[in-house]
């Protein structure tokens, strides 16, 4: 899934701290709104939205103003290189850091965004992790466009892009989701631990879970596709490879609007 700043750490896959296999946006974006609909107060909700990171710092600063200004949805995209379509507008830069990233928040009314960065310090023996968010000017986004997701919608193509794509692994060459891939990546996307509001739609929460499981099983294979990973030929690495990143575009995609679709249910703008 991109970039994120979330576990990967399974068969293979880089291990970044804890962040409860989701990406660190979409936990902002989900207690950020609660807090700003009095859910929560704003410092809970930075310290629920990063429990496992050590240290914490940047422009969060602006959640307060956008706050003040009228604010009470904050948004998350998951863009990539090449595709940013489901950001706000925003400069060239601007764009290829979030795509960089794999993430960020933005509000829809007065416009702007924010951009995570992961950095480990401290000394050997005794390093931490950090993150640190910066803020960029964006377009505003017109409130119909967020509203046009149906949550119906999105896990009804994600089901049928992930069907496609087994069809696909298997002509290449195995799928990444057999029994043990898929019972590994379950195991490690226990909804228990995710730490998110209690009050979130059901089936948000049950179209986010099935986009994670798909990017921690995207996560996997990435592991297992290059050149003489299980006797790979270069031909068939290339062809998995592409399916791999198709796989994680596609969660994605289904993580965002469910993600965002749970955040207009906080800040009241919809029912899921």
């Amino acid at each position: 899934m991109g970039a994120h700043l979330w576990v990967g750490g399974i068969g293979g896959a880089p291990t970044m701290p804890l962040m409860s296999e989701l990406p660190a946006s979409v936990r902002l974006a989900l207690w950020a709104t609660a807090a700003w609909n009095d859910g929560v107060s704003l410092r809970e909700a930075l310290a629920r939205s990063f429990p496992d990171l050590d240290h914490v710092a940047g422009d969060l600063g602006r959640l307060e103003i956008w706050r003040d200004l009228g604010e009470r949805a904050l948004f998350v995209a998951l863009p990539r290189p090449g595709d940013v379509s489901r950001m706000p507008l925003c400069s060239v830069p601007v764009a290829a850091l979030a795509a960089e990233a794999g993430e960020c928040v933005f509000v829809p009314s007065v416009g702007g965004l924010l951009i995570p960065s992961l950095t480990r310090f401290g000394p050997e023996g005794d390093r931490g992790w950090r993150v640190d968010w910066s803020a960029h000017d964006a377009e505003p986004v017109p409130g119909h466009r967020l509203e046009m997701v149906d949550l119906r919608e999105v896990e009804g193509s994600l089901l049928s892009r992930l069907s496609d794509l087994t069809e696909a692994f298997e002509r290449v060459g195995g799928t990444p989701w057999g029994p043990a891939g898929r019972a590994a990546a379950e195991e490690s996307l226990d909804r228990r631990i995710w730490g998110l509001p209690d009050v979130l739609p059901v089936r948000a929460l049950r179209v986010m879970a099935l986009a994670a499981t798909a990017g921690a099983l995207a996560a996997r294979a990435g592991g297992l596709t290059a050149l003489g990973a299980d006797g790979l030929d270069a031909g068939t690495s290339a062809r998995r490879e592409s399916l791999v990143r198709l796989l994680a575009a596609h969660a994605d995609d289904a993580l965002a609007d469910a993600a965002n679709v749970a955040v207009m249910s906080l800040a009241g703008w919809r029912k899921a």
